[in-house]
């Protein structure tokens, strides 16, 4: 949302307020820091062991005093977290306007991503105008019910004309051209430059357990097999990611393991590597613009698009299908040209200007 913050302070029609949740506070002030936002209102909601019941509550008695207070034209809210979900149902309660920035996503699986899919499909139900990164994910919300006419309240006085959606490409990609134009130094990694470097993620709660396990025993056959690569694999802090990563790769030559990283330095090592493995949903959409090969461990993915344009392909976590996929990347000039040179089809970096504009020409001024 950050691109989108920026973009809206440009136009003297609109007056941004930011609202953070801080859902995950450690991700959050860094990216901040970086595109030198600060919040109007912070909630500060993270707790340890936080679950989805009091997450889901305290975001929507928290943002409710602030609707309240503010009483603002329309509330923006992103993608599929929780955060998301709970603030556009707050503001539906309280009769505000919703825009859903990365709409119509899906994987038509209401497990799988957990509990991102629900998410995403509620946030889509209560909102009123949906900005969608693709023609899929348009045919997604046509498909699941959402009428282009107007809808019935809060909205009728405010619109000019009853259309709800409108393909935008998506603002993760504007994030990410932003940030990729600094100078971000990673040299605190330790690359080997004499190496391909072949970055590896994988944090969702449907791969804890034996579909990891597969993920780290396909990374100990490649590192044995090709003596030219490294991987590097920024571990989440969940102790059910850690304990299997650590247990599995700690001390294997050429595999680095590293903490987290913040939100610069992650890009600035997805431009680095060669190939990169990755169970996120981000990730699939950032890296094509990077002309980085994705191999997706995940069954299902939401962002069927990549797949399709043949940036990105699904590998799922059985351990010869990785394995094999990505040697015959390392293998296979042609077969890594063909993914390397695909378009990206998530955006040109445009997304947010897109979606100021048809904000403003939404509303009558």
């Amino acid at each position: 949302m950050c691109p989108l913050v920026l973009e809206l302070k440009k136009y003297k029609e609109f007056e941004p307020v930011t609202i953070v949740t801080a859902q995950h506070r450690q991700m959050l002030d860094q990216v901040l820091e970086l595109f030198e936002i600060t919040p109007d209102y912070d909630l500060n909601l993270m707790k340890p062991n936080q679950n989805l019941w009091s997450l889901t509550s305290d975001i929507l008695l928290g943002t409710k005093e602030i609707f309240e207070k503010v009483r603002p034209d329309i509330v923006l809210a992103h993608g599929d977290t929780t955060t998301a979900f709970a603030s556009a149902l707050s503001a539906f309660y309280a009769r505000i306007p919703i825009g859903h920035v990365e709409a119509g996503l899906r994987t038509f699986n209401k497990d799988y991503p957990f509990p991102e899919e629900i998410n995403r499909v509620l946030a889509d139900s209560v909102s009123d105008l949906h900005f969608a990164p693709t023609e899929g994910s348009v045919q997604n919300l046509l498909n699941s019910g959402i009428k282009e006419g107007i809808s019935d309240g809060a909205l009728d006085s405010a619109y000019e004309n009853g259309r709800r959606i409108y393909k935008t490409g998506n603002t993760v990609i504007d994030a990410l051209l932003y940030t990729v134009k600094k100078d971000i130094d990673i040299s605190f990694i330790g690359l080997n430059p004499n190496l391909k470097t072949i970055l590896l993620t994988s944090h969702r709660r449907e791969n804890f357990g034996k579909p990891l396990e597969n993920i780290c025993d396909s990374i100990l056959e490649l590192v044995q097999k090709n003596k030219d690569i490294e991987i590097v694999y920024p571990v989440h802090l969940n102790p059910n990611v850690r304990n299997t990563v650590f247990s599995k790769l700690q001390g294997i030559d050429r595999v680095k393991l590293i903490d987290p990283l913040d939100y610069a330095p992650f890009c600035a090592l997805m431009k680095k590597a060669q190939i990169i493995l990755t169970d996120s949903g981000g990730v699939q959409e950032e890296a094509p613009s990077l002309g980085i090969p994705v191999l997706v461990l995940r069954d299902e993915t939401e962002r069927p698009e990549a797949v399709d344009c043949g940036c990105v392909k699904l590998v799922g976590t059985n351990k010869e299908k990785i394995a094999s996929t990505v040697q015959k990347l390392l293998d296979d000039s042609d077969f890594y040209n063909s993914m390397k040179m695909a378009v990206n089809p998530y955006g040109d970096g445009l997304a947010s200007k897109r979606i100021a504009d048809i904000i403003k020409g939404k509303f009558t001024v």
